[in-house]
């Protein structure tokens, strides 16, 4: 086991992220260009309330624009499809944010894949994963990047490594386990149906967990001295693994809140202000 323990505290990566955007942002305003994210809400989810509202007051502290557009939970697929159309089409809107979920009667898919791919500072079209599994140049979905991020910030070694996956979403098991390998980790993915999951856990150098199931991975599953990234944010605010167990085991792990949320966001606003840089070109 070992005997150094490392937080891994995602608000001061995070603020070093935002730090480094302050001087890009101005540099942009100068020549008449503000960096601005436009987020569609579907419907009046409390919890995507929430995050909008965090993600817009977040825009908002680095001198960036939000625009919120807030349509009923009646909306249908081709109404919110013009929504996007229109916002494909704004020179003034750099960035284009789909709050999910969206309501069940909406091709979520179909919507997500018509914003421009420029625009997808979300990371979240087909095309963008498509990129990301390429290692090609696209902006890649949030969380998993505010991973590697994590990762590179406390200088922690990837390649070589054995990295296991719980969890195989589109927008963060999938692409992190692409980001992982393209950086010479040996990537197991896991999931709901994986037999004998903890003895997966067990060879892991690097855990991502994304699973969404509060308190799930247990410490007695880790190899000693693994790194753990806790992806899942859960209500009562407690992350998919159990930290009080799992800290003693790990040599280093973040915490829920405060690990990957935080650098999450982060990584938004500085895809938006490339978006804009690109823009301004």
């Amino acid at each position: 086991m070992s005997s150094s323990k490392t937080i891994l505290d995602g608000r001061v990566v995070s603020q070093h992220i935002r730090e480094s955007l302050v001087p890009r942002i101005e540099a942009l305003r100068k020549r008449g260009c503000v960096p601005c994210l436009s987020t569609i809400l579907v419907g009046n989810d409390p919890a995507s309330e929430t995050y909008v509202r965090m993600k817009g007051n977040a825009c908002r502290r680095l001198g960036m624009e939000s625009q919120r557009i807030d349509l009923p939970n009646d909306t249908n697929t081709a109404g919110l499809l013009d929504v996007i159309d229109r916002l494909n089409a704004d020179p003034n809107v750099h960035g284009i944010l789909l709050q999910h979920p969206v309501p069940a009667h909406i091709d979520e898919r179909l919507a997500f894949d018509t914003i421009a791919l420029e625009k997808d500072v979300d990371g979240v079209t087909s095309l963008g994963f498509g990129r990301t599994a390429f290692d090609l140049p696209c902006y890649r979905s949030c969380t998993p990047e505010a991973i590697l991020s994590i990762i590179d910030y406390y200088e922690l070694p990837i390649e070589g490594k054995h990295a296991v996956v719980i969890g195989r979403s589109p927008i963060l098991g999938k692409p992190v386990a692409m980001l992982l390998l393209n950086r010479n980790a040996t990537v197991t993915i896991c999931h709901s149906r994986t037999q004998n999951l903890p003895d997966f856990v067990k060879q892991a150098d690097i855990l991502v967990a994304a699973v969404g199931k509060p308190n799930f991975v247990k410490g007695a599953w880790l190899k000693p001295g693994a790194v753990v990234l806790d992806a899942g944010y859960n209500e009562g605010n407690v992350g998919d693994c159990d930290y009080a167990s799992c800290l003693p085991v790990a040599s280093a792990i973040t915490p829920v809140p405060g690990g990957v949320g935080p650098v999450t966001i982060a990584t938004l606003l500085k895809h938006t202000v490339e978006a804009a840089e690109k823009a301004a070109q």
